[in-house]
């Protein structure tokens, strides 16, 4: 399992259609693809059919030969889930790169010949037959969600020009970003959260260009922050930052924690499958809710604003992303996770994230994954990229968010 998440998370820098919200979708299905796979060759683990919002039960045929499959020993199962996650893997990143292209059928058989090695090849047969059948009930669910298709790398052909002057507007010249990314992906059918956003947001300070308000306090501690930044807070930002095409993107970020994690607790499969499931389901459910949220109050970047009313040359630490200001995605992502790892494995467990290390970023090691998401949040105002308050109340969002699916968990 954790090989094939390795590749995946390879996989979602050389997908161009991988930005953080697709990439958390492909997480979230994948996990239940493994998980679900587990449930089927494994009574003592649980299905999430009737659970996950939609996901309807193996048909019967289906889950008989899986049950059959799965009784004779672990082994088999470890077959049934390469099968499952081989197709998982296709059909969520059948747009990859040429080297994808050539990496997953290459691991596709070294994970096989190890989980098939001494086993009899009738039982391979049915081992592999149900876990690829799983992965396809778990893929026909996937179509009705509202985000199996993206055109135009999710960037609308137009986009209106804003009438108020609180409004986003595109911070880049890049033609393609004229529009902002993926407008319609907060009307995703969810997966553990109950539709109709149940985790709102108090809203930012109002808008207002007055050297007295609250926003332009907000947008001063953003300009002065720039200004003044240390070295590590240049080495936060960028830590976190992960940029689609020069990262596995911010769901990533988490689930390579979540692996790092389950490596170091000597995680059982059935664990492994369960955490990485519902971690997805967690940072996807966020980026739903969030970009509900952000299209809802459609708020302009820190740049535009200071450039506007401060500084007509400031420059922000990182790239401003194409899309709305509150809630700040990292923060509402992170504090799901943060949610569903603290739910598994307590909330004070320190580790050490070395998500980065072959980017040329050293090892950061943090008391418990809250205090990893607030630095992940925070990050955000070290990048010139927010406002506190998308940051703060983005935290806020994300642990109600993570909290459904931390519900989903065995024994919960």
């Amino acid at each position: 399992m954790a090989l094939w998440y390795r590749l995946v998370l390879e996989l979602v820098r050389h997908t161009p259609t991988m930005s953080p919200p697709v990439a958390s979708r492909a997480f979230a299905y994948l996990g239940t693809i493994a998980h679900e796979t587990m449930a089927a060759v494994d009574p003592e683990v649980t299905s999430l059919a009737g659970r996950l919002n939609g996901l309807p039960p193996l048909p019967a045929e289906t889950a008989a030969a899986a049950a059959a499959a799965g009784a004779g020993a672990g082994a088999d199962a470890a077959v049934a889930l390469a099968a499952a996650l081989h197709a998982g893997v296709n059909a969520f990143f059948g747009n990859t790169g040429p080297t994808g292209q050539r990496a997953i059928p290459a691991l596709g058989r070294r994970v096989m010949a190890e989980a098939a090695r001494g086993l009899d090849p009738g039982a391979v047969s049915a081992a592999t037959a149900a876990g690829e059948a799983v992965a396809a009930h778990v893929i026909a669910w996937s179509e009705g969600d509202g985000g199996a298709v993206v055109t135009n790398l999710g960037f609308p052909p137009s986009w209106p020009k804003p009438s108020d002057p609180w409004r986003w507007v595109p911070t880049t010249t890049i033609a393609l970003q004229q529009a902002p990314l993926l407008p319609d992906w907060g009307r995703n059918r969810p997966f553990a959260m109950p539709a109709g956003l149940p985790c709102g947001l108090p809203g930012h300070p109002p808008y207002s260009e007055d050297p007295a308000s609250a926003f332009f306090a907000e947008a001063k501690e953003v300009y002065d922050t720039g200004r003044a930044l240390t070295d590590e807070q240049k080495l936060i930002a960028r830590f976190w930052s992960d940029d689609p095409m020069l990262s596995s993107t911010p769901p990533g970020h988490w689930i390579s924690i979540a692996l790092q994690v389950l490596h170091d607790q000597s995680a059982s499969p059935a664990l492994m499958a369960e955490v990485l499931c519902l971690v997805g389901v967690a940072v996807a459910d966020a980026f739903i809710a969030c970009w509900a949220s952000k299209y809802d109050y459609d708020l302009l970047r820190p740049v535009t604003y200071i450039r506007r009313t401060m500084d007509k040359t400031w420059e922000p630490l990182l790239i401003t992303p194409p899309f709305p200001e509150y809630p700040s995605g990292h923060s509402v992502q992170s504090g799901a996770a943060a949610e569903v790892l603290s739910a598994f494995f307590g909330p004070d467990l320190p580790f050490t994230d070395a998500s980065h290390v072959e980017d040329g970023l050293p090892e950061r090691s943090y008391p418990g994954f809250f205090a990893a998401a607030e630095e992940a949040a925070l990050s955000r105002l070290y990048g010139g990229i927010h406002f506190r308050a998308a940051i703060e109340h983005g935290l806020d969002q994300g642990r109600c968010v993570g909290a459904y699916a931390a519900a989903l968990r065995s024994g919960a």
